[in-house]
């Protein structure tokens, strides 16, 4: 329970600090847009650089990837069904789907990795599947989504290299494969610019958060509650179903799937949504309420399961 605790306090306090800059106005009104350009353009590739390029690749072939995998694809695959059927549009709906199974696996999932399951390198397979595959899909679906159709048939299959967040992850996973060591003179750098990814992110949502009117009101109030729902309860539903009845995962390995299915959605949502000018109101709302949300699943999962 500490390990949850600790995880929210130090995101609660990054955003209240954000919300205090919006409130104050100190980085004056393009702050929130500014940061969000850096994050995207800037700091989150070169953190999703440095995190693949030295990760174990590995973890890629084990059962709980796949456990994390086919759950992702279950509450992701419900959200697109509902959103084609009511006509949310592809950008909103790709932005609602990922609020539902991409997972808070980096500046939440680590520390809760820490304190509850004990080790946190259990998040990694999470991570990877979300760095190495979920990412690059979504943001290329944005891309193309956003119009562009005189565009020819090769840039549209280009489209991942032109993309900041996707070239990162498939520059930092191509490093891996190869096995080569990228030199302190190149990765220290790199490695300092990434660490600005996390908090602009956290800043910018805070930020956000100021002037704006309460959560699960006006049009965006079904989607963020269908998101939530599938994201808080649904996914850590599948993700315990398939671990225990499929792969015959037990004791610390099912609660490893379990707890960070469990995760609230990732405040990076929020800075793609916000680049790319579509679900911005769903990903602040659906983040926010989530994360309220999983507080209670998660201290529940630990106490059954742990």
């Amino acid at each position: 329970m500490q390990g949850v605790l600790t995880g929210f306090a130090v995101i609660a306090v990054v955003i209240g600090v954000g919300y205090l800059l919006g409130l104050r106005g100190h980085l004056g009104p393009q702050g929130r847009e500014v940061l969000t350009k850096l994050a995207f353009h800037v700091a989150s590739p070169a953190l999703l650089f440095t995190t693949l390029a030295t990760a174990d690749l590995s973890v890629v072939f084990s059962a709980r990837l796949l456990v994390t995998a086919l759950s992702t694809v279950a509450v992701v695959g419900a959200f697109v069904a509902v959103g084609v059927v009511r006509g949310w549009g592809v950008g909103r709906t790709t932005i609602g789907a990922l609020c539902s199974g991409y997972v808070n696996s980096g500046n939440l999932g680590i520390p809760i990795a820490v304190y509850v399951l004990g080790d946190a390198s259990l998040v990694a397979p999470v991570l990877l599947f979300q760095l190495v595959l979920v990412t690059p899909v979504a943001v290329t679906i944005l891309d193309l989504s956003r119009g562009g159709g005189e565009a020819t048939l090769w840039r549209r299959l280009l489209t991942p290299l032109r993309n900041p967040i996707a070239l990162g992850s498939l520059a930092g996973v191509a490093v891996a494969a190869s096995g080569f060591e990228v030199p302190d003179a190149v990765m220290d750098p790199i490695t300092l610019i990434g660490n600005m990814s996390v908090p602009a992110v956290l800043l910018a949502f805070g930020i956000g958060l100021c002037g704006s009117t309460m959560p699960l009101r006006g049009v965006e109030r079904r989607p963020v509650l269908l998101a939530v729902a599938l994201k808080a309860v649904g996914q850590p539903a599948v993700a315990w179903a398939l671990a225990s009845g499929v792969f015959g995962l037990r004791g610390p390995q099912l609660l490893d799937v379990v707890v960070t299915s469990a995760l609230p959605a990732a405040q990076n949502l929020y800075t793609y949504a916000s680049t790319y000018g579509v679900g911005e109101r769903l990903a602040r709302d659906a983040i926010l309420v989530s994360t309220v949300v999983s507080v209670p699943v998660l201290v529940g999962v630990a106490a059954v399961l742990g």
